[in-house]
């Protein structure tokens, strides 16, 4: 076995995980069959598959074969302050925003205790499903004063960043409280997300404040729990 052959069928099974040539939850050939394919010895198509299983794109169960796998978005916001699409360009992932919903509504209890409105307030209501690579990711429904930026309708948020909105009116976002909560999916976050009902998904509530210490944002942003994980930076 030459560190060539396994490392050349790695890289085209790779690339075959990624262009979804094998979908994502689906059985990866069997080793006799790409051994076949690949006119090589089972040692050889194994020694390449213990590669991918490492990365991550790979799992092997047993009883059932190898399940393709792809690797979870480290999301970093839990320590940074930048738009979704900022991050994910700096792991050089493709990016996509679907506006499900954008108006002006009266805040409910939740809203007007985490913006310190009342009923005579509104807030403009902004619901984004994102996706990364063509799949969803994550829903956000996030809630600004409309007192604090009432010509925010007339920004198009399928492809402009609302940090950056908000950051050309002098109202920054320079700091933020969140709130982390593990939850099972229910069947409207399943059908959004493409995952089924009950499957994890990581909860977020974000308090958005500028350098003056003004709530300017609260968001509940809904993450799959399959295709993320979150780094947390702590210094002491």
């Amino acid at each position: 076995m030459t560190e060539a052959k396994y490392k050349k069928i790695e890289t085209i099974l790779k690339q075959r995980i990624i262009d979804q040539t094998y979908p994502l939850n689906s059985l990866l050939p069997k080793e006799l069959e790409l051994a076949q394919e690949f006119k090589t010895s089972r040692p050889t198509i194994n020694h390449a598959i213990h590669n991918l299983v490492q990365e991550g794109l790979l799992e092997q169960r047993k009883r059932l074969g190898t399940i393709i796998r792809r690797n979870k978005i480290q999301q970093e916001f839990t320590h940074l302050i930048q738009s979704y699409n900022q991050e994910m360009s700096t792991k050089g992932l493709k990016t996509k925003t679907k506006v499900l919903y954008f108006q002006r509504v009266v805040p409910n209890s939740e809203v007007q205790t985490e913006l310190n409105l009342s009923t005579s307030d509104s807030v403009f209501k902004l619901i984004r499903l994102r996706y990364v690579d063509n799949h969803p990711i994550v829903k956000v429904t996030t809630y600004v004063p409309v007192s604090l930026v009432p010509d925010l309708e007339k920004i198009n948020f399928s492809t402009a960043s609302l940090y950056l909105e908000l950051k050309k009116r002098n109202l920054a976002v320079t700091h933020v409280v969140r709130k982390l909560e593990v939850k099972k999916a229910s069947s409207e976050i399943a059908q959004k997300l493409a995952i089924k009902e009950n499957d994890p998904v990581f909860c977020f509530r974000t308090r958005g404040y500028t350098n003056k210490d003004q709530k300017i944002e609260y968001s509940i942003a809904t993450y799959r729990g399959d295709m993320n994980s979150f780094i947390i930076d702590l210094k002491r």
